[in-house]
């Protein structure tokens, strides 16, 4: 809150300052006040500090660019009703700095966070509720620490019938155990789901996580909220349909009946033909800079192996066309030639093809691909159209062969240079968590979202990891 005012009267007394300097009113610096005033009041009123947004994803940063145009939209109104003299040069000078001021020192705040976070600080102490097999998909699907801000203190394990389904106090109880082995952790196992409340309260958590709903108590989340009251305890609901459709859920009560709204995605219009302009402008700006550095990369891939400088390879585009990916190569030319042997030894996930230390790649390939200075050609394809910077990874036709329906849902849209897949491990990820990233990406992209993978892309590329 303090470095948000901070910022933005700053610049307000910059903007009003610069319009003294020009020849403008003294009683811009009043004006400059107001704007101050406004922007700060918006800034709050559209709850961009909110706790459940501060720290992770574009939510936050949406918020402040929302907030940003509104209390300059806002200003402009009140300036022109009152008739202030000055006004356009001090929006034009306040305008783009206060933006960029605020949603800078949100950014700083939110990596000394994540640092806090990493080091175990700030950290909401969490219980999970559900039946064994629920409680391991959430678990598995859960990102302690850092952005999540999320540390699995202890599990409630409901019982479930022979169908799994959940149930409160049900014949088939669960099995009696002190701890669950998700992974490389254990949790430790505390009470039955019906003492809840109580057992938040005795191990100190501040957060519970549902991941089952008891089929033989519909009010069970009900009541348990109520048990809650008074505590500094939060309830979140955990359901699969989560996975993908998270960002497009909307609660619309009607009549006092709470529905849950699913909004459908679309594949084609305006917000497309943005991600298509952004893709034109950041390739254009690309490519002028590979130009710069290419010599040097053709020079070190010539003297370190044989074989052309460039390598072509088909990939699977959106709707399942073929297309021809640009890189840089960083293999032996004989290297499709040596697979089949490597087989055997293959580290990859699901069907993917990889090795953590394949002899296929040459001394410069392997620091290419560390750096990922070898996918930067591939913006020559986002150029002519048949990918995007952002998107979900490009697949080998033969990988495609083996989608399912719900897999090659994947290739609704682009595939990109980066993604969430690059910024979240890469080669590290399990290929269903590669799946899950992409498939919530392709029906949930946002022009902020593409702006801040493009960014922390940039970061993982001086910090790789996953990267072989």
């Amino acid at each position: 809150m303090g470095t948000d005012a901070a910022i933005v009267f700053a610049v307000s007394a910059v903007g009003a300052a610069v319009v003294v300097l020009t020849g403008g009113s003294a009683a811009s610096a009043a004006q400059a006040g107001v704007l101050g005033a406004v922007w700060f009041a918006m800034l709050a009123a559209l709850r961009t500090r909110d706790p459940g947004i501060m720290g992770a994803g574009v939510a936050e940063y949406r918020g402040v660019m929302h907030a940003s145009g509104l209390a300059l939209g806002v200003f402009a109104l009140i300036g022109s009703l009152v008739d202030w003299i000055d006004l356009r040069l001090l929006l034009i000078v306040v305008a783009p700095l206060g933006t960029l001021g605020v949603l800078l020192g949100r950014w700083l705040w939110r990596k000394w966070l994540r640092r806090q976070r990493i080091r175990g600080r700030f950290l909401s102490r969490t219980l999970v509720v559900g039946t064994e097999d629920d409680v391991r998909y959430v678990l598995g699907a859960l990102r302690e620490g850092g952005e999540n801000a999320i540390f699995v203190v202890g599990l409630s394990l409901f019982a479930a019938d022979e169908r799994g389904t959940a149930l409160v106090d049900g014949a088939n109880a669960a099995p009696a155990r002190r701890t669950l082995a998700v992974g490389e952790n254990d949790y430790p196992v505390f009470g039955a789901p019906e003492a809840v409340a109580d057992t938040a309260t005795r191990i100190g958590a501040d957060k519970i996580i549902i991941a089952s709903l008891p089929a033989n108590s519909p009010n069970y989340v009900k009541a348990l909220s109520w048990q809650l009251e008074g505590t500094a305890s939060e309830l979140v609901l955990s359901h699969r349909v989560t996975d993908v459709v998270g960002p497009r859920i909307s609660f619309r009560p009607i009549d006092g009946l709470p529905l849950l709204q699913i909004k459908i995605p679309r594949y084609e219009g305006g917000q497309h033909l943005l991600k298509r302009a952004l893709d034109i402008v950041v390739a254009l700006v690309a490519l002028g800079m590979i130009a710069l550095i290419t010599p040097v990369v053709a020079l070190g891939i010539k003297l370190d192996s044989r074989g052309p400088v460039l390598f072509w390879q088909d990939r699977v585009g959106r709707d399942g066309r073929r297309f021809r990916m640009l890189k840089f190569r960083t293999m032996h030319v004989d290297a499709e030639a040596q697979r089949a042997a490597l087989l055997a030894q293959n580290e990859g996930s699901g069907p993917l093809f990889k090795l953590r230390e394949d002899p296929r790649v040459t001394r410069v390939g392997r620091t290419l691909r560390r750096l990922s200075l070898d996918e930067l050609p591939q913006f020559w394809n986002v150029l002519t159209g048949a990918m995007s910077v952002v998107g979900p990874r490009p697949p080998l036709p033969d990988e495609v062969t083996s989608y399912d329906g719900t897999v090659y849902r994947r290739l609704f849209i682009k595939p990109g240079i980066t993604g969430l897949w690059q910024v979240s491990g890469r080669s590290d990820l399990t290929w269903e968590q590669s799946v899950r990233l992409d498939l919530s990406y392709v029906e949930n992209w946002s022009l902020m979202q593409d702006l801040q993978i493009m960014w922390r892309t940039a970061q993982v590329m001086f910090r790789p990891k996953g990267a072989y």
